[in-house]
């Protein structure tokens, strides 16, 4: 596919240039392994048969596994790979690649069906804070992991969470394991029965709040970020090759919800903002021939603004959509939960500011939109101009959305069910 292409993954599972680690709090006891990792603590290509036999058992001995993969498995070839997995074990397999983890609302009701999985196998994906560490609020206190980690330091950390939970564990490349399962996971009488834990995995993870459909539809000004992802998925549904970037805090939560792309790139578990310019210069390079749309929020463009210069002395055209809501929405959010309006300090930025005059004043294409009915018209010019570009959209400043299918919390104070 478009970016695998050019950035594979290591032995480890990690793509090579970037490495963000939380720490994990705990320190606690071991389980019961099986490891091959050489004594370099390079991983094993290849899981020993009796290895991979005891892999399968285990899973198909659950009721309801579930495998959760880290983000080397977000491009769409990898996640092609795990659909192939899930129709041949009837085991739904998912990835997760945002900080937000288990509320990450692009995995949409996630953490409902997640309670009752008796089985998690974590492939290439620490048990740490996206997880919340297993707790048994999250994840049931008698369900058990096979943790699989290319980096051997890292599966430590996860089998120090795990203990007595741990079923299995393995420094291998996650991504041959994927590939060796699928075969050892036969369908049968057992895939069949696990079909419908599938299902429901799959319907909770593809749930959105039915009222995101027509959240301030029309000609609204300033425009909803639902309303904003909806004309972003209009122009990547008639340019399925789009390269999709997401950045920011909220407006990129709500871009991740109501975005689907077959290639996207977004700021990964460590969160850090400011990547779409960069990334998105990045994305034309690796796929000269594929639009790159990117998503950023206005506190977030600011950080690497000018190098739209970069992307306009090599011709690397791209389209950066700009959430402007004057001011950091995620703090603010922060703030508004915990102390409440009057007493919210820090958080604003400059009204109404012109971002897109910066990009024209550099040689770049410009665009500015107040009202929901202009989006599509300057999406689209900005395409049209195949310069580096840039649409400053004005935004309301809501908080990212909750996705829950009972008492859905879809946008700050707006709810329903």
């Amino acid at each position: 596919d478009l970016l695998e292409a050019r950035v594979e993954p290591d032995d480890a599972g990690a793509m090579r240039g970037h490495a963000a680690e939380p720490g994990d709090a705990a320190a606690l006891g071991h389980g019961a392994a099986f490891d091959h990792a050489a004594a370099s603590g390079r991983p094993s290509s290849d899981l020993d048969p009796r290895a991979l036999a005891n892999c399968a058992e285990t899973i198909a001995g659950a009721a309801r596994a579930l495998v959760i993969a880290g983000s080397s498995f977000s491009s769409a070839r990898a996640r092609t790979r795990l659909a192939r997995f899930t129709a041949i074990s009837a085991v739904p397999a998912l990835v997760m690649e945002s900080p937000r983890g288990v509320a990450d609302p692009a995995l949409g009701a996630l953490s409902e069906v997640l309670a009752e999985a008796d089985l998690l196998v974590l492939l290439g994906k620490p048990l740490d804070f996206t997880l919340r560490f297993g707790d048994p609020a999250t994840i049931a206190a008698g369900a058990s992991f096979i943790l699989i980690d290319g980096d051997e330091s890292r599966l430590q950390r996860s089998v120090d969470v795990a203990t007595r939970r741990l079923a299995l564990r393995a420094c291998a490349s996650p991504h041959a394991v994927l590939d060796a399962l699928g075969p050892a996971l036969q369908p049968g009488t057992a895939s069949r029965a696990r079909a419908g834990w599938a299902d429901a995995v799959a319907a909770a993870v593809s749930f959105r709040p039915p009222n995101w459909a027509t959240l301030d539809a029309g000609d609204s000004a300033p425009v909803h970020p639902a309303q904003l992802g909806r004309a972003l998925q209009r122009w990547i549904d008639r340019n399925p090759r789009t390269v999709f970037v997401s950045d920011g805090g909220e407006v990129e939560q709500w871009a991740q919800a109501s975005v689907r792309a077959g290639e996207r790139l977004i700021n990964g578990v460590a969160g850090a903002i400011g990547t779409a310019v960069p990334f998105a210069i990045a994305a034309r390079a690796a796929c000269p021939d594929a639009p790159v749309l990117a998503v950023t929020g206005d506190g977030s463009f600011g950080f690497h603004m000018a190098e739209f210069d970069t992307a306009l002395r090599h011709a690397l055209p791209f389209v950066a959509v700009i959430g402007n809501d004057d001011r950091w929405n995620a703090e603010y959010q922060i703030q508004l939960r915990e102390y409440g309006a009057a007493r919210a300090q820090g958080c604003e930025l400059a009204k109404a500011t012109r971002y897109e005059r910066v990009v024209e004043a550099l040689g770049g294409h410009g665009e500015y939109v107040r009202h929901a009915g202009e989006l599509d018209g300057a999406i689209e010019r900005a395409f049209a101009s195949a310069r580096a570009a840039c649409v400053n959209v004005r935004i309301a400043g809501e908080a990212a959305p909750a996705v829950r299918r009972t008492a859905i919390d879809c946008a700050g104070s707006r709810r329903s069910s």
